[in-house]
């Protein structure tokens, strides 16, 4: 097993407290800090390098150099405080935090694991000062922040990064003009300005042009300069502090990806053919030794420099991480007789593949299907559709309200548009766009990406568990969510050519756990498919992930002597009272397994039509854990071993 090795605090208060040149020092630490964000995303089995490795310059600088916080103590109400907007970047900012021993080495260790560090920023961490990870909050947050110390007398500046991408969203815009307005002079934006969003540059999804400009026109006070010259950087925080009247701007150009040859910007972009691949994930084993050889012979050179002694390194206890992180995991059934869960063979099926050549081929049949993206193309496998059909795709980078009115304005032309982002920004921020064009009797299929609790590594801003309900109060939309490929392929094409009002389709983004077996049917909406048979206990899933825990629990409970019968039903808000008389009504305990809330969905939807009816309802309680798959499904008792329980006690109970 390959062995990691991270540079631990000692070295770090060793560097700082050198009597060297500072801003030398500031670079080593930078570097210091990138070693350690690249071991723990390998440890952690995903995570994001470009935009971590292009801000780390800029977050040492401020919590080493620039700000009080670190002086003054986090919890001091006169600190200056600093987050990133951007979140993704967050594994940079927990490296440079544990440099400074505000992190323990034992949680940096346990990035993306349950109780350890969220995949994106959350404010129960020490050093986070905002949740982050839906973009475009940022700015609005910091406003408030210095508006709250102004009000209270309190001393402090507060610093705000913003990814360069991020400001696409309409909400920065709203809130810069609104700072400048109420003259909020201790409020700095820095912009990380690495010119490359997810997998492409930014001027290619949507320009931003003269951000100088713009910004100044706002009424900010704007500096620009090297994000990675720390030099510069001093001098570009000695004018914003000297500004009194306004707030202020530092549009920092950096490069996405910076101190790994292979991964920055220019080099990436060659070498994978104009996109960029770095973004998200976790590096193969090659790939990260040579990263690391790359840093480690560069912090030795800048070592030898200033005359230090050559760095020290502590081995990191060995883990497994995760082989496909999206990959919702885990038991089957038991060996007979031991109680011990075997683990599952992940299937190479994925629902989002099938989506994406579903999509094309549907391309080829309609020539009115126009796609609109939000800048995750290569996420939500669409690229082919936007590569084959480039005068019927519609970048609207990171906008999802302008992508959803947009689509309204399309649909009112006569297009049929198919809107594609991640089910937890889709379904909320553009929630009123959406409410707003069902309205006008048009016609638009919402393709909701990365639904439900897995993959949960990328943490509560991204598990999208209340869709669901946001959506299926509005009149004319039904909502599906498919369980393997063919069904994928089969709603997909009924949304495109037979559905007569808006449909919402939630697709798992990672690979099935095991090969969903359906019915080959028509599709028939309202109506589900038994998967097995069982006299005791009829349970109802749907999607990829919870059909397999489901399918495991009545495996479980076949061990011990219960019957339970299991039911794809991909419908969540649409049930045939033909079918549910014949196939639900007949059992006395109806089972509902949510990958949702436990509330709003397809449990609720039952509870309706059954007249009230019991019916007991298994889904996502509380904030969504941060984990692995196996961790998050264990601890929200989602996996079959815990439905099985959950069931045999409700069972016992109701005999």
């Amino acid at each position: 097993m390959l062995q990691l090795q991270l540079i631990p605090k000692t070295e770090f208060d060793r560097v700082s407290a050198a009597g060297v040149d500072r801003d030398a020092a500031l670079a080593l630490l930078a570097d210091m800090c990138r070693l350690n964000t690249l071991v723990a995303i390998k440890r952690a089995g995903s995570g994001h390098l470009g935009s971590s490795f292009s801000a780390l310059d800029l977050f040492v600088h401020l919590l080493f150099e620039a700000l009080n916080t670190a002086e003054l103590g986090w919890d001091h109400p006169d600190r200056d405080v600093f987050f990133s907007s951007k979140g993704h970047d967050v594994p940079g900012l927990y490296a440079t935090l544990f440099a400074l021993g505000v992190i323990p080495r034992e949680k940096l260790l346990a990035l993306r694991r349950l109780g350890g560090l969220d995949g994106h920023p959350d404010v129960r961490v020490p050093g986070i000062e905002a949740n982050s990870g839906s973009l475009g909050m940022g700015i609005s947050k910091g406003r408030g922040i210095a508006w709250g110390k102004w009000s209270l007398g309190l001393g402090g500046r507060v610093v705000v990064m913003t990814g360069d991408g991020e400001l696409q969203e309409g909400q920065n815009w709203e809130a810069l003009q609104a700072a400048a307005h109420d003259k909020l002079s201790r409020l700095t934006v820095v912009v990380d300005r690495n010119e490359l969003q997810s997998d492409k540059p930014t001027e290619q999804i949507v320009a931003l042009g003269s951000l100088d400009a713009k910004l100044d026109a706002f009424g900010w006070h704007v500096v620009s300069c090297d994000g990675h010259d720390h030099a510069a950087l001093r001098e570009a925080f000695a004018e914003l502090r000297g500004v009194d009247d306004r707030p202020q701007a530092l549009i920092a150009q950096t490069i996405k990806g910076k101190g790994v040859s292979f991964m920055e910007r220019s080099a990436a972009l060659a070498e994978g053919g104009g996109f960029y691949r770095w973004h998200a994930g976790a590096p193969g084993d090659d790939d990260f030794e040579r990263a690391a050889a790359e840093l480690v012979g560069r912090i030795d050179e800048q070592l030898a420099t200033l005359e230090l002694d050559v760095l020290q390194v502590e081995p990191v206890e060995p883990v497994e991480p995760p082989s496909r992180e999206p990959a919702a995991s885990l038991e089957a059934e038991p060996a007979s007789g031991s109680g011990a869960p075997m683990q599952a063979k992940v299937s190479d099926e994925y629902v989002v593949e099938a989506y994406g050549e579903a999509l094309v081929e549907l391309g080829a049949e309609h020539d009115h299907l126009v796609v609109l993206d939000a800048d995750l193309a290569s996420d939500c496998r669409i690229r082919v559709f936007e590569l084959t059909y480039p005068d019927r795709f519609v970048e609207c980078g990171i906008a999802e309200q302008d992508m959803v009115s947009t689509a309204a304005g399309l649909a009112r032309q006569g297009f049929l548009p198919v809107v594609n982002s991640f089910a937890a920004f889709l379904a909320s921020r553009a929630n009123e766009q959406i409410y707003n064009q069902v309205s006008e009797g048009t016609k638009v299929v919402y393709a909701l990406h990365y639904a439900g609790l897995i993959p949960a590594g990328p943490g509560k801003s991204h598990q999208s568990l209340r869709d669901v309900s946001l959506l299926a109060a509005l009149p004319s939309m039904t909502i599906v969510q498919p369980g393997n490929a063919a069904e994928t392929s089969a709603l997909l094409r009924w949304a495109v050519e037979e559905a007569e009002e808006n449909v919402a389709i939630r697709l798992a983004i990672g690979p099935s756990p095991r090969a969903i077996e359906l019915p080959d049917a028509e599709v028939a909406p309202g109506r589900g498919s038994l998967l097995r048979d069982g006299d005791d206990g009829l349970l109802l899933a749907y999607g990829p992930v919870l059909l397999h825990e489901a399918l495991a629990a009545s495996e479980l409970l076949a061990e011990r002597g219960i019957g339970l019968a299991v039911a794809n039903m991909p419908w969540l808000n649409r049930i045939d009272g033909d079918w549910l008389s014949g196939t639900v009504a007949p059992y006395r305990r109806v089972f509902v397994l949510e990958d949702h809330a436990p509330v709003g969905a397809l449990g609720d939807a039952l509870r309706r039509e059954l007249g009230g009816s019991p019916v007991t309802v298994f889904g996502v309680e509380g904030w969504p854990a941060c984990g692995t798959p196996a961790e998050a499904l264990r601890f929200h008792g989602l996996d079959g071993a815990s439905i099985a329980d959950r069931i045999e006690d409700a069972i016992a109970r109701q005999a």
